[in-house]
């Protein structure tokens, strides 16, 4: 069963949004075939509808590609389909006229079959059209655009004026509807799109915005100290050539300032790579909270880890709520810390939405699940992750903690 939904839960918002958007436009190729067929059926094979029939199935046929094209565009994948819509709509006009013509020349024996074929072609083809538009006054003048257009059309032929009237009450309906579900579904797919591409961008500038405060702090622990060295050695050689000896005090200071250096950049690395378990647990709350989640953080009263404890689980925290972003759908997540005995510490991370492990990436070493392993191998500490079967995905870590003190760890 796993294997016949997988196709569905492996995409993304977007993407299920943009498949069940392209299926139900497919669909309306189906049910306007079914309707032309329908209403052909009891005028049965003349000369008319035999006429009819290629233009008709190419109409139908253009529909469903303009439909398709214009979803790309609305994406942002590929020009906008001018072309194929002014082709769709030269030709639906062309077709309404022809019925219209027929029906007004007593071609078509039966009565209902003009307006069914008028009022299906036209409300299928504004649609289509309505996706090719990207303002909201433009889509709203095809509705009416349709009415004048079919309308005149039909008294020109000398249609009588009830049946006029008909016609335009008729494609009015017929259009307005198609106007406004294809507008709201463009509209709906593009903003999707926008979100999705919005989050990925948010990613990207999260880690752009940690890189460049990593290399402010190195360039404010290393400018001051590289300028003094320079300073320093130009004097050193200064007084080396005059022979003086106080060269080599200057050359002490130097090496004392390139192994006070040495230590800084040390510090700063060892900050970077920390993770502080305190400030990771209420980022994720925050993170996952805006991103419109019930996200509960759970401490269990106890004693303090030791730091590199504390700084293995905050990586923890920090990767699983990564993953509970980028890889699922969830609606609600669950971070507990507790104290499972005297010498152990575990923290578990649960969300729902994320029942396929498959989609978490375990990633090259040092990221991911993997890195997140070796980071828990040097406290002696073991992680778990997976589904656990009723649609929800586990992070369980569990590392010994013997000889913990302090204070408690609150979120």
């Amino acid at each position: 069963m796993s294997k016949l939904t997988g196709w569905w839960r492996k995409r993304s918002s977007a993407g299920k949004v943009e498949l069940y958007t392209r299926w139900s436009f497919h669909s309306f190729a189906v049910i306007e075939t079914l309707a032309v067929l329908l209403g052909l059926a009891p005028e049965g094979l003349t000369a008319a509808t035999a006429a009819l029939a290629l233009p008709l199935a190419a109409q139908i046929t253009l529909s469903a590609v303009l439909c398709s094209k214009a979803l790309d565009w609305v994406i942002g994948r590929r020009e906008r389909p001018v072309r194929p819509a002014v082709a769709l709509g030269l030709l639906t006009a062309a077709l309404s006229i022809a019925v219209l013509v027929l029906r007004s020349a007593g071609l078509l024996v039966h009565e209902g079959l003009a307006p069914v074929l008028v009022i299906n072609l036209t409300g299928f083809a504004t649609g289509a059209l309505t996706l090719t538009l990207a303002k909201a006054r433009h889509m709203a003048a095809v509705a009416p655009a349709a009415v004048a257009i079919t309308a005149g059309a039909a008294a020109a032929v000398g249609l009588p004026a009830g049946e006029v009237a008909g016609y335009a009450f008729g494609i009015l309906l017929s259009s307005l509807l198609f106007t406004l579900a294809c507008g709201f579904s463009s509209w709906l797919l593009k903003t999707v799109h926008e979100l999705d591409r919005a989050r990925e961008l948010q990613a990207q500038l999260a880690v752009a915005e940690e890189r460049l405060r990593f290399g402010r702090d190195l360039h404010d622990v290393m400018g001051r100290n590289l300028a003094v060295i320079a300073l320093k050695s130009e004097l050193a050689v200064q007084l080396a050539r005059r022979g003086r000896p106080e060269a080599v005090d200057q050359m002490t200071e130097v090496q004392r300032i390139a192994r006070e250096s040495q230590r800084e950049v040390r510090d700063v690395v060892r900050g970077y790579r920390e993770a502080d378990l305190t400030a990771e647990l209420e980022g994720a709350r925050g993170v996952l909270s805006a991103a419109g989640m019930d996200c509960r953080v759970e401490v269990e009263e106890g004693p303090r880890p030791a730091p590199a404890v504390q700084s293995a689980l905050g990586w923890v925290v920090r990767e699983a709520t990564t993953n509970v972003l980028r890889h699922g759908e969830a609606r609600s997540c669950v971070i507990r810390l507790a104290a499972a005995g005297a010498d152990a510490v575990t923290l578990l991370v649960e969300n729902d939405g994320v029942p396929d492990a498959a989609r978490v990436p375990a990633g090259p070493p040092g990221s991911g699940l993997a890195g997140l392993r070796e980071r828990l191998a040097v406290v002696d500490g073991t992680l778990e992750a997976g589904p656990t079967g009723d649609g929800r995905f586990r992070v369980l870590a569990r590392v010994p903690a013997p000889g913990a003190h302090g204070r408690e760890v609150r979120a």
